[in-house]
């Protein structure tokens, strides 16, 4: 009864501080990056993450509460950092290598695979004393370990997949930049 009435008195809480930690993540990545779209890219898994975590909230092996919720807004930071890790160096392939879009993203990502399953794994451990905790206080720890543990999970494949496919699509094509502004300097008359 306590939980369906904090809820009820909440109402909308989750959803307005999710959309709002989203948007100050990207406003911080945009301005960062000098990019609306990189960004973009790199935030495109958190929606998959989630879902993957909400997945076992509707399952009912946890139930949507202020620790699902901080859960769920720690997921944020955890998944977008895996996507920083391939658009940055993707980023800089193509800048340094001259390499196309599509290239520097297959070679970012094979890169980029070992330390994104590094600090994942050490995430995931780190886990494991909230899921495996007894005594006063352990459904809570219980239910945010499980979310950041499946969120991250799954997250952490969609990123590895989606990820690149979505850079492919999206990402601006440095190279090409960087052979125009080359051609404009060459026509460009001495002075």
């Amino acid at each position: 009864m306590g939980e369906s009435r904090q809820l009820e008195q909440q109402g909308n809480a989750l959803i307005y501080t999710f959309f709002l930690s989203l948007l100050v993540i990207y406003l911080v990545l945009a301005a960062q990056y000098e990019s609306w779209r990189d960004p973009l890219i790199i935030l495109v898994s958190v929606p998959m993450s989630i879902a993957g975590a909400m997945l076992f909230i509707y399952l009912g092996f946890a139930s949507v509460n202020l620790y699902t919720q901080i859960g769920l807004i720690t997921l944020i930071g955890l998944i977008a950092k895996n996507g920083i890790l391939i658009v940055d160096f993707a980023n800089r392939l193509q800048v340094e290598e001259r390499l196309d879009k599509r290239a520097a993203v297959a070679k970012a990502t094979a890169t980029r695979y070992r330390p994104i399953l590094m600090t994942t794994v050490a995430m995931l451990m780190a886990m494991v004393p909230l899921l495996l905790a007894t005594g006063p206080g352990s459904v809570s720890r219980f239910q945010m370990g499980l979310v950041i543990f499946t969120g991250l999970g799954l997250g952490t494949l969609f990123t590895l997949f989606v990820v690149p496919a979505v850079y492919v699509l999206l990402a601006k094509d440095r190279n090409a930049e960087l052979h125009d502004l080359q051609a404009s300097a060459e026509n460009s008359p001495a002075i």
